[in-house]
């Protein structure tokens, strides 16, 4: 690299001088973020769910011991029709 090259361009673009800039402004802008009551319920609704047991455990021991004893019943056709409606409600 040639240095005098350098010299000579910055001397006919006037880059070495000093460049004035625009005073700034006092009032400054501040962000600010603001969550919807939507998002807070969703927010409270997330913390209660990682709060809460992952297994109810005293239903499981409860079901299990049905199935154990063959004493456990349920209504098909009340089966049927819950899963029509979750199908419906997609």
């Amino acid at each position: 690299m040639r240095i005098d090259a350098y010299n000579q361009i910055s001397q006919v673009y006037g880059v070495n001088g000093k460049m004035k800039t625009n005073a700034t402004s006092k009032a400054y802008n501040t962000d600010k973020v603001e969550i919807s009551s939507f998002g807070k319920e969703l927010q409270i609704a997330k913390k209660a769910v990682a709060e809460s047991e992952d297994v109810r455990s005293e239903r499981v021991a409860e079901l299990k011991s049905k199935f154990d004893n063959n004493t456990y019943q349920f209504d098909a056709s009340d089966f049927a029709d819950m899963l029509i409606r979750k199908y419906q409600e997609i």
